[in-house]
This record gives structure tokens, sequence and C-alpha cells, in this order.
């Protein structure tokens, strides 16, 4: 299925040098906006905080962050020397490099008998905390990006209390959670988002609204998400449907006179660098953990997926689609094709069998 994502993704870049979309290049972004509710809806649902254990989430977050952190500063500093890119689309793009893929990774996972493990625990908790990081970010970058106005100031009260609400009233509302009632509740927030942007003209994002939601619905904790045998249902075609999007989105590219080989170059380099930032959990969880479990989590830090895709929409939301993003989209697809070269490090690492085998 990680294969059949990355070929979407290609298929969408592909499709949007070949054919003009411009006169429903709306309609897309709707739809976009749609799916990325739907996922960030469920990464909510997995942010799950004990409030009675409270401080023990400081250092997570802390780890988090850095592992956030890292990534995106490297590929900042690699677009900036080696490309001479500007520091605008150098920010966004950079920062697609930080969150962590918190669907089908997790999935895979499960489905390998790994879902007891403390790296597979601790690594869920890191990797939405890693989202959430990225998804902040967003914020400040927009206002480096569009300057300080009060649509900036309305965006900051707008995410605070949404962040609040997320917080204080986490699993109130008893409603279902199943994947059709998913794609309804996204369905309502894409409808609200739209109508304030064009009313309002206040840019918000579907991206901490839905995530908000998906805090507040209550998940039973006997609720367990399904995995079939075909990882084929509603939830893969909405993740399916949102890289194809993605991809669909991109404006026509012109490298120049840069080659191909180049580009692999840049590409590799770029993957390369990423997963270094995703690795310093290595450095932490001493006192829990053996040096393999702690080298497996940084592996199972490593793909990116849903959200560094939707910060390469917003970036080309505001005009940045330059060369940075086709590395950072390029990069994205070699990573998701990597994902199961990356389960069966952490499977080996952790004593266990091969999942192909």
């Amino acid at each position: 299925m990680v294969l059949v994502f990355c070929a979407l993704l290609i298929l969408g870049v592909a499709s949007s040098q070949t054919f003009d979309f411009s006169g429903i290049r709306e309609a897309l972004a709707l739809i976009t906006s749609l799916c990325l509710a739907y996922i960030m809806i469920e990464v909510g649902l997995e942010f799950s905080v004990d409030k009675r254990k409270i401080k023990s989430y400081g250092w997570d977050s802390v780890v988090a962050v850095i592992a956030a952190a890292l990534p995106a500063l490297l590929w900042f500093g690699y677009f900036v020397i080696f490309i001479h890119s500007p520091w605008k689309p150098a920010l966004l793009s950079g920062l697609s490099s930080a969150p962590t893929s918190a669907g089908v990774f997790f999935s895979m996972m499960m489905a390998a008998g790994l879902s007891a493990t403390w790296v597979f625990k601790k690594a869920r908790v890191l990797a939405v905390l890693d989202n959430l990081a990225t998804i902040l970010l967003l914020t400040p970058l927009q206002i480096l990006i569009n300057g300080f106005e009060w649509g900036s100031i309305a965006v900051l009260i707008l995410i605070s209390l949404f962040l609040f609400a997320s917080f204080r009233w986490q699993n109130t509302i008893p409603w279902p959670v199943g994947e059709n009632w998913l794609l309804l509740y996204a369905a309502v927030l894409t409808g609200i988002v739209f109508l304030v942007k064009h009313t309002t003209h206040i840019h918000l994002e579907v991206l901490i609204p839905a995530f908000m939601w998906g805090c507040l619905v209550h998940m039973p904790q006997h609720h367990q998400k399904p995995v079939p045998r075909t990882m084929v249902g509603l939830d893969t075609i909405v993740k399916g449907l949102f890289m194809f999007l993605v991809g669909l989105s991109f404006p026509k590219v012109a490298i120049g006179s840069i080659s191909l080989g180049e580009t692999i170059g840049h590409v590799a380099a770029l993957t390369i660098l990423s997963n270094i930032g995703k690795s310093f959990p290595v450095l932490c969880y001493r006192k829990e953990a053996s040096w393999k479990e702690r080298v497996a989590l940084s592996v199972a830090m490593f793909p990116r997926g849903e959200v560094g895709a939707a910060v390469l929409l917003i970036g080309l939301g505001y005009g940045l689609g330059g060369y940075e993003n086709t590395l950072a989209v390029l990069s994205l697809a070699f990573n998701l094709i990597l994902t199961g070269t990356f389960i069966g490090i952490v499977m080996r690492l952790l004593g266990g069998k091969d999942i192909s085998t």
C-alpha cells in the first residue's frame, strides 16, 4: 500500500506537468482540504493525554520537537547553501521534513505484531507530538511570509482557543468514530473553514480545527482501528486521493540546466539528512530502553507522509512552488518507497521476523 501511495503522489505530479487544471483548481483545493481534515481528525483521535500523568509527557514533547526541528533546519540549510534558495520557500519546504507519518507505518507495525512493544507505543506518542509541533510552527512561518496583520492576530487567537479546547475537553463528545463518520466530520469542518476564508479573509487552514475535533470526540479505549488483509478501505482511499491531489497541485516545474543526475543526488542527500535529524531519539531514553530499541525507535520515526505533504501544499498556496518543493516531494516519495525497509530494520532490531515472510 505504501508503494501505491508513492505511485499516486508521483502520478499526481506527472499529471500536473502534463495537463492544465487551472479551471478546476478551487474545486481540487476543496477536495484536498476535505481529505486533509479527515487525516488530521485521525491524528487528534490518537492524541490521548492522561492528565493525571501530564508531567510524563514533558520529556516526550522535548524529544518530539527536537526530532521535528532538526530535519527542518538541515533541509533549510541545504536549500540555502546548495540550491541557493530564497529563505521563504526554503523554510516551508524544510518544514515538510519535520512530521512523522502517523498513518500507514503504524498500521503496518500493528499488522506485524509490534503493537505491544515499547518502540511502537513510544513512536506513536512522538509521532503525534511532532505532527502537532509542525502544525504549530506553521503559524509563525505564515506570519513571516505574509507579515503581521489583523488576520494573523485572529489566526493566532483562534489556534490558541482550539488547542485549549483540545486539552481541556479531550474525549468529552460521545459521537461515533467510524470511517464514514470521520469523513462526514471532515466535510463539515472543511465547509466551515472555506466559508471563514471567503467571508472574513482570515487565512485559517483546516489542520488545527480538524485536530481539535479529533481530540474532542470520545474514542472508547477498546476501539482499535482494524487492519484489513488488503488494507484497502475508505481510510486508504481518502489518504491515497490526498497524495494524488497533493501531486496534482504542483505548478509546472522548470529545472532549467539542472541535470537528472544532480536532482537525484539532491533527493538522496535530503532523504539522508531528514533521517539523520529523526535519529535524535537514539540519544534519549537510556534508562527506559536498550540501544537497539532506541535505534528502532529512531527508524520508526523516519517515514514521512500526510502532514509533510500538507505543508508542501500550503507552500504552493503561497506561490512558493519552486525547485525546492520539487525536491521535497521527490524525497517524500522516495521515503515512502523505503517504508518497507524501515519496517524490516525495526523488526530485526527487535528480534522479530520480516513481515514479508
